[in-house]
């Protein structure tokens, strides 16, 4: 890049200014890592909008690492971050408004640059299709008390929740983490996400029409997009992403059961993909190929990176382990690419996601593969299940 251009991002872009950063500290923003050496001091060139920075701390040998906490900003044109290192709660911390101002002021003048980390334009593509719903009013309306997204506050919060085998092997291993103990210094009561029914319960309503409701969910769909969403399709969307990297990247068990929770509402309509909400589905299904396939890229720095337990990377057999996703895609899939009429940019999509989970994870969709012998376990939560309420109160 030559020097002008270089020098009007710097001074145009966003900085991430860390303070007393110790050695051998992973620092994250978006889909880049970071190990901080002696004169690291972040991260300069952040192109303007929506990021999310997380952060680890690790022992002295700089090979076993604290659980990571992560946050979102949205930073505007030149905007200077300024945190500093508590080494005593193991965390950044904000400044008084007259000393960040100072360290701004610094920033501006290119004091710290040679200390400041470039941030990598070549990946802001695939931060921008992981986030381009993602708005300032997204973060404000979900993310924890005091901002930060850690694990370390979620062990009793989950603890309770029905879990599929792998989410068992999650939560097992949290609760045997030194780490598992709830943070009572940190404010944070998890972050504020959307309520998503598994069922309809409705009164005065036939058991075959809550069946009917249950087996398609475009009518638990519709309900969400007005009652909680204000009618935004943009915004469920953007509740989706929030889930989805704050789980990749924040490794939020939480963040995952959300994401887990919204996928199976949309691969769980029929009627909406191909009617009433075409082009909500053409967005998902084209958000969620761009998260599974930036989510199974690895680089050459993810080994040992992943020894380590700081990866950005999609362990595949998260997925695998839990076939939610194999066996609602496989019925969306017959539902889209059998269709008699069906919207392009939706066929596009759909085949596109098909093709990406049968190359990564060699899934077979054909109609006599495999999948079509899975059974619903007892406990499978996406067994059909009818409640009719009939007492007023009930």
């Amino acid at each position: 890049m030559e020097a002008e251009a270089a020098l009007e991002l710097v001074k145009h872009g966003a900085t991430l200014l860390l303070l007393d950063v110790p050695q051998n500290t992973l620092i994250g923003i978006d889909t880049q890592m970071f190990f901080s050496g002696p004169n690291f001091k972040g991260v300069k060139m952040i192109p303007p909008g929506v990021h999310f920075i997380y952060y680890s701390s690790s022992n002295r040998e700089g090979n076993e690492f604290s659980p990571i906490v992560g946050f979102f900003v949205e930073a505007s044109p030149s905007e200077v971050i300024v945190k500093k290192w508590d080494s005593k709660d193991e965390r950044f911390v904000k400044l008084s408004e007259e000393e960040g101002e100072r360290y701004a002021q610094a920033v501006k003048k290119l004091e710290f640059d040679r200390q400041l980390g470039p941030y990598a334009l070549d990946q802001y593509g695939d931060w921008k299709r992981l986030s381009n719903f993602i708005t300032k009013s997204t973060i404000e309306s979900i993310e924890p008390i005091g901002g930060e997204i850690t694990i370390i506050s979620e062990s009793e919060m989950v603890g309770n929740v029905h879990k599929t085998a792998m989410e068992k092997v999650l939560a097992e291993q949290l609760k045997n983490s030194k780490f598992s103990k709830p943070d009572k210094k940190s404010p944070s009561n998890g972050c504020y996400y959307t309520s998503i029914p598994r069922v309809i319960k409705l009164k005065g309503v036939s058991g075959q029409d809550l069946t009917n409701m249950n087996l398609d969910k475009t009518h638990i769909l519709e309900t969400i997009l007005t009652k909680q969403y204000g009618g935004s399709e943009d915004s469920l969307l953007g509740e989706l992403q929030f889930a989805f990297v704050a789980f990749l990247m924040g490794q939020s068990l939480e963040a995952f059961l959300q994401w887990k929770l919204l996928v199976s509402l949309l691969l769980g309509c029929t009627e909406a993909p191909l009617h009433t909400r075409t082009q909500l589905f053409t967005k998902f299904i084209k958000a969620i190929y761009y998260q599974l396939k930036i989510g199974f890229q690895k680089d050459s720095k993810d080994t040992s990176r992943a020894e380590k337990g700081a990866t950005t990377s999609l362990d595949e057999s998260l997925l695998s382990a839990d076939n939610f996703l194999r066996h609602l895609c496989k019925d969306f899939f017959s539902l889209v690419l059998d269709a008699p009429v069906v919207d392009g940019d939706l066929l596009t999509w759909t085949r596109k996601l098909r093709e990406l989970l049968e190359r990564t994870l060699g899934w077979d969709f054909q109609p006599n593969s495999s999948v079509d012998g899975m059974h619903l376990e007892e406990d499978d939560e996406f067994a059909p299940v009818v409640e009719i309420l009939d007492d007023p109160d009930h």
